[in-house]
Formats: structure tokens, C-alpha cells, sequence
């Protein structure tokens, strides 16, 4: 039983980084439209701590990175963890030739400088994603709509996988109280066994 959990726990960790925020194909350079130039790579920079605005950051790297990674493993994606506080929570996205016209408008209107970024190739141009202070549900949305990525719907496959596991989870869940109940119910009863030896005892002592 504890192997089959273990295995179960595997196969969730898997469908995990297939589905869910963050899954989804960037532009390359057979599927880039004249909106949205093909995506070379991504370096995201922020902070080891979560304060001053860097949670939002730190969640779009253990949630969504990983997926993006699996769905898009020919681009290069680096990560720089900080211990600056006051520093970018960014995201440097490096686009084939030319920015798509969302990121110049982001480009524009952030003004916002990474010098963790390594600089770009000649045949590259980048725009930097400010993500200090946002959800890293929103930070994705951001990421989509300048970036032009296509998310990855779950197959019934998979839904279906991620339902049992949480109905796992679930029964896990019950079986531990029910397990609990039982432990407490014996140690009472051995506690009531050693009160009432305790009072036979007594009497004999009379």
C-alpha cells in the first residue's frame, strides 16, 4: 500500500507540471505571427523573501516556470534569486528580431531595468515584465498577453487523473482521523484499565 501512494504521488507530481497556470506553447519561429515574433528565452530576477512585493514572483517560479519549461524545453529559461529586497521582481522576455506590440507598450510605460539580465544577442530584443507586487496568477496573465503564448488545455485524461488524486486525498484525509479516533479510543481504554487496577489495589490495601 505504501508503494502504490508513493507511485500515485510520482504520477500526480507528473500530470502536476503538464496542467494547471503556466502550461502553455510560447511563439517559435515556425508558429510567431507578425503580433507575436518568436520567444529565444526568459530570465525572471527576484528576491530570496517574499516581502516587499517579491511573493508573487517566487510563486510564478515553483508554479508556473516549471510548466512552462515542460511545454517549451528548447527555450532557455535562467532564474537569479537576490538578497535585495529594494531590487526587480522581473521577468526579461527575449523576443526573435523585434518585441511583440504588448511588450512595447509594458516596455514603455514600465521603464524598469534588470542587471541580472544577461544582455541580449544581436538578433534579439527585450521587454521587462514588472512583477513586484502581483498575484502570480496575474503575473501569467501578463506573461500571455505579451508574450502571445497559447495555454495547454488538460485532456479528459488528465482531468480525470487529477480528480482521482484529490478524491486520494481526500480518503487519505478520513482514514487518518478515522486512525487517530481509534489510537485515542485504546489509550483511554488502557487508561481506564490502570484507574480501576489502581482501585482494586486500593481495596486490597484495606
Amino acid at each position: 500500500m505504501v508503494n502504490l501512494f508513493k507511485r500515485m504521488r510520482k504520477l500526480k507530481s507528473i500530470v502536476n507540471i503538464r496542467i494547471g497556470t503556466g502550461a502553455a506553447i510560447l511563439p517559435t519561429p515556425t508558429s510567431a505571427t507578425p503580433d507575436y515574433p518568436a520567444i529565444t528565452r526568459l530570465h525572471l530576477t527576484y528576491a530570496r523573501k517574499i516581502y516587499n512585493g517579491h511573493q508573487g514572483a517566487r510563486h510564478f517560479w515553483r508554479n508556473c516556470l516549471p510548466r512552462l519549461k515542460y511545454h517549451n524545453p528548447g527555450v532557455p529559461m535562467s532564474v537569479k534569486q537576490t538578497d535585495d529586497q529594494e531590487g526587480p521582481a522581473a521577468l526579461t522576455i527575449y523576443f526573435a528580431e523585434r518585441a511583440s506590440k504588448p511588450a512595447s507598450i509594458t516596455a514603455a510605460v514600465a521603464e524598469l531595468t534588470d542587471k541580472h539580465a544577461p544582455a541580449p544577442g544581436d538578433a534579439e530584443k527585450t521587454a521587462i515584465v514588472d512583477l513586484r507586487n502581483l498575484d502570480y496568477r496575474e503575473i501569467w496573465n501578463k506573461v500571455m498577453n505579451v508574450t502571445g503564448a497559447k495555454e495547454v488545455p488538460a485532456s479528459a485524461e488528465e482531468e480525470a487523473e487529477v480528480k482521482r488524486f484529490e478524491q486520494m486525498r481526500e480518503q487519505s484525509g478520513r482514514d487518518r482521523v478515522r486512525i487517530a479516533a481509534i489510537r485515542q479510543a485504546k489509550k483511554d481504554q488502557e487508561r481506564m484499565l490502570q484507574i480501576a487496577r489502581g482501585e482494586v489495589e486500593k481495596l486490597r490495601e484495606l
